[in-house]
């Protein structure tokens, strides 16, 4: 005597796999996603300390440790550690026709979660701005 077995329950161990199957896939595209965009606000913050940066040295009486101090505080709004920032000439002076600010930041040590697709990855930005009354 054989038994039928209703298609409900014939249904449920197809669902299981299904579920095993594609669960995998579903959390490699979420981390990825988390990741593209963790790297694109990194980006965005390091744009925006070395253009601020740089906007503060040009103004008169503005010094390099006002400088870096300007960049590291927008960098710290989001938690960045191990940036390098460099302020170019160290001694900013009357006569300074520019000043340079560069800043590397390395994804690897920045990054939520250990890194696919941006293994490696530094984040390198730099701007030059003429001086506001240099002369």
């Amino acid at each position: 005597m054989s038994r039928k077995l209703s298609p409900r329950s014939r249904r449920r161990g197809t669902l299981a796999v299904e579920f095993a199957i594609t669960l995998p896939i579903v959390l490699v595209f979420f981390f990825a996603a988390f990741e593209f965009c963790r790297f694109a606000m990194l980006n965005h913050t390091v744009d925006n300390a070395v253009y601020e940066a740089s906007r503060r040295g040009i103004v008169p009486g503005a010094t390099a440790a006002q400088v870096e101090t300007t960049a590291r505080n927008i960098l710290n709004t989001l938690g960045i550690s191990s940036a390098s920032v460099t302020v170019t000439p160290s001694n900013i002076v009357k006569s300074t026709p520019d000043v340079t600010v560069a800043i590397e930041v390395p994804f690897n040590q920045n990054s939520f979660a250990p890194t696919r697709f941006f293994t490696g990855a530094t984040i390198r930005r730099a701007l030059t701005m003429q001086r506001e009354g240099a002369t």
